[in-house]
């Protein structure tokens, strides 16, 4: 089946499923193959839920010529529609990547954009190889702008993704420690975050830039591209940088503050007011988005629960992350004692071991501090030491945690890898 067609029957639908467990009425779904799953056993059922055509890839399961359209690969026909779809559209498309903050900053862009324009952009972490076509395939006629996040943990993610979304716009958050075990060094996570630069440059397109970021700087150096930072010689001058206790940043004589946590918050602040002055955004008008973002989904968000205050970053971790989660709220002012869930950082491959010792080694310097560990990463690596405890498992440690123990007056961090799901403490407290 040629794009074109595949694209005619796309045009006549309401949106795109992959799963029959969510199928939305007269949408277009594609029988995609996982580990575990056939998509193709499902096309059937996804007809009679709604869906009004399935592309698949097992011809001998095609039994409605005129619904069910067989392609080579399902996962490629979704690809390439996506491509499509973006090139008939023509729309300008920001794209987003790097190690953290990436979904942080990708809403906070959002809400400034959509002060004057009519913006749609990735949904939640939906920023792989099937979550991107998705994302451009939800654009339509009325979209101004596409923000695209993009997420890997392998050489080549980035530059693919690229190729997909054809980005006229792209920013790199930052370089950090994220999925090494994929990446095999901090080196392969800058040549594959990179690989959106390549892109830019390639492509002739623009590049925001954080010339505080030294590698940024270097990397964007014969770039187009709008640059912001402290020196003024940027197109943004970020006059001050502040996290006490909320992040806020001070530009054009404009006082930002936020409802996020951490001065790594701030940058991610600076970089949607770039992005929003580029744009031709009233300052007034990025101040009001920033200031009325509230953070969800476990990325920087404070929860009270009685008396406790709770900084739950229970979304992911990786070292660098980790560190400055750490570092903020080492340094917050607080009346009472405070208290850490550490949950294990995953996918660091060969580094694991070192990353883990060294976390456990920092924390150890710094009186004051109750801290819980949880995960065989940290549990393999117990050090005796006061108020540190270490459990295997999150059921070792629900099975004899008592919240009662903690100061009431005290504050707290929850911070571990998705898959620890750390956010289950707060049912404990």
């Amino acid at each position: 089946m040629r794009i074109e067609e595949l694209y005619q029957c796309f045009l006549q639908c309401d949106g795109v499923s992959i799963d029959t467990r969510n199928i939305t009425p007269n949408s277009l779904f594609f029988a995609l193959k996982g580990d575990n799953f056939d998509g193709n056993n499902f096309a059937q059922q996804a007809l009679d839920q709604g869906a009004s055509f399935v592309v698949m890839d097992n011809k001998k399961l095609v039994t409605h010529s005129d619904k069910m359209f067989w392609y080579t690969d399902a996962l490629m026909a979704l690809q390439e529609l996506a491509k499509y779809h973006r090139q008939q559209l023509g729309l300008p498309i920001i794209a987003l990547t790097g190690s953290n903050g990436k979904t942080t900053t990708k809403e906070l862009i959002l809400a400034i954009l959509s002060k004057k324009y009519q913006v749609k952009a990735t949904q939640g972490n939906l920023n792989n190889h099937i979550g991107v076509p998705l994302t451009l395939l939800s654009f339509n006629e009325d979209t101004d702008i596409g923000i695209v996040e993009m997420g890997a943990n392998h050489l080549g993610e980035i530059a693919h993704l690229s190729e997909l979304a054809d980005p006229d716009f792209g920013y790199i958050t930052n370089f950090g420690k994220a999925h090494l075990e994929g990446f095999g060094s901090f080196e392969g996570v800058i040549k594959a975050k990179s690989e959106l630069y390549t892109y830019l440059e390639n492509n002739y397109k623009l590049a925001f830039t954080n010339t505080d970021d030294t590698l940024q700087d270097i990397k964007t150096m014969t770039f187009t591209r709008y640059t912001f930072g402290t020196e003024p010689q940027n197109d943004l001058v970020i006059e001050e940088y502040k996290a006490q206790p909320m992040a806020s940043i001070t530009t054009q004589k404009t006082l930002f503050n936020s409802n996020l946590t951490g001065i790594y918050n701030a940058t991610n602040i600076a970089a949607a007011v770039a992005i929003g002055t580029y744009f031709k955004v009233p300052i007034s008008d990025c101040k009001t988005a920033i200031e009325q973002y509230i953070p969800t989904n476990n990325r920087s968000q404070w929860v009270e629960k009685g008396t406790y205050k709770i900084l739950l970053d229970a979304y992911n971790a990786n070292p660098s992350s980790m560190e400055a989660a750490l570092d903020n709220f080492i340094q917050l002012d607080s009346k009472g004692s405070k208290t850490l869930f550490l949950g294990d950082m995953f996918e660091l491959g060969q580094n694991s071991s070192e990353e883990h010792v060294t976390l456990i080694e920092k924390l150890n310097k710094i009186d004051n501090l109750t801290i819980y560990y949880i995960g065989n990463h940290f549990f393999e690596h117990q050090q005796v030491q006061p108020k540190s405890f270490f459990f295997k498992t999150y059921n070792d440690f629900a099975e004899v945690f008592d919240s009662k123990t903690m100061d009431e007056n005290g504050i707290i961090l929850i911070k571990g890898s998705r898959g620890m799901a750390l956010e289950r403490i707060l049912d404990l407290i």
